[in-house]
């Protein structure tokens, strides 16, 4: 029998239905049909409508917390084994829980390690994911990972702003590899700001590590989470002679007031991805779609084809 290549079919977790449509348009196909049952006290069941026995489906749904994103990701990849899919490859634009990827003092979870666990004891055969919190979660994983790289979507976005005295930030110093990577490819200088916490999502001093005067400035993290390391970056930035601030962060978490703060700020925008659908609408926001990006790697992967080319680094 000749070896010929099955359709693939496309599945979306609730949180992620708008990007999963996005994704579905740009590969070529739409959205399988899912149904997802609530009980009164909370409980949910996600019925597959459709026959996906011995075909290769993608599973859409970025896990921030809450938990209930997570759970509904792990009972879709299990539902699909359950219904004898051949390859069941978890999409997850945002992998949550990926601030936990070591035991930074005793008697905590290294919870990134577990999410890895269990979307693998669920049945995921495949995982793709983009810009992680830390490159060597890739590594608690024992099946494939792809792992993607905003850059992709947001170094042809500040190229083409065409800023005179570009200058690259990072807003701590976990993120200076990534803050180099863009300095590199735009061949900009670099600045790295150090922070200190009292607690999580609180920072008690920051210092600015190189000049910023007359420069115009792009911090880079992979994700904004309260906007408070941010904002008080983009303060100081301009407290030390920029001319102005900028950022991109792939994934918008926007918790708390962060929309606040970032709208009182100093930052002339935030550039961001859609995997995580934003909560409310600002004029210092701009969304930049990364469905186009995930559409062109799972078709690669469904034929068997290298998926080089979509890494700028």
């Amino acid at each position: 029998m000749p070896n010929t290549i099955t359709q693939a079919k496309i599945f979306s977790c609730t949180q992620s239905v708008e990007l999963a449509e996005k994704i579905a348009i740009a590969f070529g196909t739409h959205l399988g049909n899912v149904i997802t049952s609530t009980y009164s006290d909370g409980e949910f069941q996600p019925s597959y409508e459709e026959s996906i026995r011995g075909t290769r489906i993608f599973i859409i749904g970025s896990t921030n917390p809450g938990p209930s994103n997570l759970m509904e990701m792990l009972l879709m990849i299990d539902a699909a084994k359950r219904a004898s899919a051949r390859h069941i490859t978890a999409v997850l634009p945002y992998f949550g829980w990926a601030r936990q990827d070591r035991k930074d003092k005793p008697r905590v979870p290294i919870a990134a390690k577990l999410v890895a666990k269990m979307l693998e004891a669920a049945g995921a055969t495949r995982i793709i994911t983009m810009d992680l919190h830390a490159d060597q979660i890739q590594g608690f994983f024992e099946k494939p990972v792809d792992h993607l790289f905003a850059s992709t979507i947001f170094l042809p976005y500040l190229k083409d702003l065409n800023l005179e005295q570009l200058t690259i930030a990072s807003p701590d110093m976990g993120g200076s590899k990534r803050a180099y990577a863009y300095s590199k490819a735009l061949g900009s200088d670099v600045v790295i700001c150090y922070k200190q916490r009292a607690k999580a999502n609180a920072i008690s001093h920051m210092e600015l590590i190189g000049d910023v005067t007359g420069k115009n400035v792009v911090l880079v993290d992979d994700m904004v989470d309260t906007a408070g390391t941010l904002t008080k970056a983009a303060d100081l930035m301009i407290e030390r002679g920029a001319l102005s601030v900028r950022a991109i962060c792939t994934h918008p978490i926007l918790s708390g007031n962060a929309y606040e703060k970032i709208e009182k700020s100093k930052l002339e925008e935030l550039i961001v991805t859609d995997s995580i659908p934003l909560k409310q609408q600002s004029d210092k926001i701009r969304v930049l779609s990364c469905a186009k990006l995930f559409a062109g790697v799972m078709y690669n992967v469904h034929h068997n084809k290298s998926i080089a080319s979509k890494f700028i680094m």
